[in-house]
């Protein structure tokens, strides 16, 4: 028996627009609860974020914005981000989803590659003066013409959204096809540059949708979304899921906070919840857990890098979460492509990315022949369907490189398939670090510490972590005579990469471990690194 497998479903595809998507929700369930942020004490119906969303698509209308134009949005997690989300998707402008954790080199290539022309970004964040950090680099980015700050400007845009008529907007909404891009989301580069994953209407939507249903939404739901709007895990599974059904969206802070999101799911009832696997065990492992009320949970979705067996069992029973599901996927896919479903056996829904999503397709393939393997045997997982991404914005080759002649994208993970379709994630063929659900490639690092004067030669790569599933670790050769440190190099990547992607661990070393040909083995590197750092008991947890 093949690993090959293909998702029936008794439901269509949503054949609309986001906006159409949303106008349809808004008409059956105007009353219901729609989008609450407590930390800005914004709660608003279907009704209202219909009228909001309206108002700011009218709004950027009136700056300008039109069909095709790309509208970045660099902030942490606000009602406003929901609201701009809906309003480029109703008048054609693609959305630019900009990390918050970006600094100024990262947020120059993303806006310049992207040719972002109005830009939506919160004052600052953190210790990031966002408004002081795009004044570093606007000179770079020609195309930008146009900058809002949230706290500035917000107002300014609806009352200008006032004076475009409801006709102009419906004029330019029904110009829109489901197939036109929609978003633009960047994803670390292997050739040390992030590459922008293109989806449309179509591809978001659906999955949006499709991953609400597995989980079995209705208008009565509250789904409690604390992981980042900027990623496919908040916009699509968090939003697109949501408001497909009528259920409510309930943020419960700008970033990730365990004792808020405890709170707030108390608080508001929540029925769901999702997380990486860091998310729920930094909940679990809260001091204060055992005085949170987490009666009504009943599902949500863990995601974002493998999740340990006894911590998804610890979900179940402890936050109540009997239904939680685990979702498979990568940016380029929408996100989703297996997810494991609420009548799943136990052993599949902790052991196991469950089986392949309607309406897409599956395969695990031999990587050097791409012949599909035998039920049982690893090798590269492929999907294909309407999830698959358009393309990687302006590169041609790096889409090539992704997506094969019969439009099968490769995802570089390792899998195995049993003989009932569940996916099991082994291993990564691309030595891509995933850190706390965040996907992180050694290239990118490794070209950006190139150029510190003191650095001859470095190789990045993952470690085990027990909290973050993996950590950045890189070995430097340094330049002769040159003695760089570790506060050195880290003080050169402060304020320039994300914090995320500055090494945890470093090690000086005169030569790497090479094959006869010349290739770094970079497994060797990640072997002696547990040893030496002591991370045996991180490197055995066991993972779906």
């Amino acid at each position: 028996m093949l690993s090959y497998a293909s998702g029936p479903s008794s439901l269509p595809l949503l054949g609309e627009t986001i906006g159409e998507n949303l106008r349809r929700t808004a008409e059956r369930y105007g009353d219901s609860e729609a989008l609450v942020v407590p930390h800005q004490a914004y709660r608003a119906t279907y009704r209202q974020l219909w009228e909001q969303v309206s108002l700011a698509a009218r709004g950027l209308i009136a700056r300008g914005v039109r069909r095709g134009d790309r509208v970045g949005i660099w902030s942490p997690n606000r009602f406003e981000w929901v609201v701009v989300q809906y309003a480029t998707a109703r008048i054609g402008a693609i959305l630019v989803n900009i990390n918050p954790a970006y600094r100024t080199s990262e947020l120059e290539y993303a806006l310049g590659q992207s040719g972002t022309s109005f830009l939506i970004l919160a004052r600052a964040f953190r210790q990031a003066d966002y408004v002081g950090m795009l004044s570093e680099v606007k000179g770079a980015c020609p195309e930008l013409r146009e900058a809002l700050v949230l706290e500035d400007g917000w107002g300014a845009l609806l009352r200008e959204g006032s004076g475009v008529s409801d006709e102009t907007l419906a004029d330019v909404e029904s110009m829109l096809q489901f197939d036109d891009p929609i978003n633009i989301q960047y994803t670390s580069g292997t050739t040390g540059f992030p590459k922008g994953a293109t989806l449309s209407h179509h591809n978001i939507l659906n999955n949006g949708f499709f991953v609400g249903e597995t989980v079995q939404y209705t208008s009565e739901d509250r789904v409690c979304v604390p992981v980042p709007f900027y990623h496919c895990f908040g916009m699509v599974l968090g939003n697109l899921a949501c408001t497909s059904h009528g259920a409510c969206i309930v943020v419960p802070g700008e970033a990730f906070d365990p004792a808020a999101v405890l709170r707030v799911t108390e608080e508001e009832r929540c029925t769901s919840l999702y997380g990486v696997p860091t998310m729920f065990i930094a909940e679990l492992e809260h001091a204060g857990f055992d005085d949170y009320d987490l009666s009504r949970l009943r599902t949500g979705i863990m995601a974002g890098s493998p999740c340990p067996v006894e911590v998804m069992k610890k979900v179940q029973s402890r936050m109540n979460m009997r239904e939680v599901t685990i979702c498979y996927g990568m940016t380029e896919t929408s996100p989703v492509s297996t997810q494991s479903a609420l009548d799943d056996p136990l052993e599949k829904r902790v052991g196991t990315v469950g089986r392949v999503h309607p309406h897409v397709e599956v395969k695990v393939v031999d990587p050097e022949s791409d012949v599909i393997v035998s039920c049982g045997a690893s090798g590269e997982l492929c999907t294909r369907g309407y999830s698959v991404m358009l393309g990687y914005w302006n590169n041609e080759a790096a889409t090539a490189g992704a997506i094969d002649g019969a439009h099968w994208m490769h995802t570089g993970d390792l899998a195995t398939m049993d003989d009932d379709g569940y996916v099991n994630i082994v291993g990564r063929i691309k030595d891509m670090i995933i850190r706390g659900g965040e996907n992180i490639y050694p290239r990118e690092i490794e070209e950006f510490l190139y150029a510190h004067p003191d650095v001859s030669d470095v190789q990045v790569i993952g470690v085990p972590s027990v909290r973050y599933g993996e950590e950045v670790m890189a070995w430097v050769k340094a330049r002769e005579g040159a003695t760089p440190t570790v506060d050195t190099l880290e003080a050169f990547c402060r304020g320039r990469i994300a914090t995320n992607k500055i090494p945890r661990y470093w090690k000086f070393v005169d030569a790497f471990p090479m094959t006869v040909t010349g290739k770094v083995q970079k497994y060797l590197m990640r072997q002696a690194s547990v040893e030496e750092l002591g991370l045996q008991a991180a490197a055995s947890v066991t993972t779906a």
